[in-house]
């Protein structure tokens, strides 16, 4: 029986990425980030695929990768971007990809960690704070629903993340 791959959900700023890098080195597995998946084959970064093509075709972008990484052969480690589980049809995907891991965190974490960092599309409004609240609030159940994993991330940094992650999948 192959391994099962695994998939690394969460909001913006949930550490995804880098629990990602940290948690390939414990379970010597490659890890890979949809958005820079998506990002090489447009040539292009997200912010751009939203200003010039819009969220919905970025969107679709998204599906198409999934449809395409459950059909590989083997197991990797995937990070993906934080709307990727909104999408109905994705939820069911990721479940098929493999093992979906939601690192949960507040609102407040989650705007402590982005408030300087200006390549958040969805941030770039009056009321950041207020924005993180919206739409966390309207993912929740998304995230919760196709999750096999639930850590809470607030209080861990991302080597804690990566040890208790391993912990629990192997």
């Amino acid at each position: 029986m192959k391994k099962k791959s695994i998939l690394l959900i969460g909001f913006m700023g949930a550490g995804k990425t880098t629990v990602g890098k940290k948690l390939s080195y414990k379970l010597r597995m490659p890890v890979e980030d949809t958005d820079k998946l998506i990002e090489q084959r447009a040539g292009v970064t997200i912010s751009e695929i939203f200003a010039t093509q819009g969220e919905e075709i970025f969107r679709q972008m998204e599906t198409s990768l999934l449809e395409e990484l459950c059909k590989r052969p083997y197991a990797r480690i995937y990070s993906v971007g934080g709307g990727t589980p909104v999408r109905e049809q994705n939820r069911s995907l990721l479940k098929q990809c493999g093992t979906v891991v939601y690192l949960r965190l507040k609102p407040e974490t989650v705007y402590e960690r982005l408030k300087e960092d200006h390549t958040r599309p969805l941030l770039q409004c009056e009321d950041p704070l207020g924005r993180i609240r919206e739409l966390m609030a309207a993912r929740k159940e998304a995230y919760e629903s196709c999750a096999d994993v639930i850590l809470d991330v607030d209080e861990l940094d991302a080597d804690a993340c990566a040890n208790a992650l391993a912990r629990q999948l192997n």
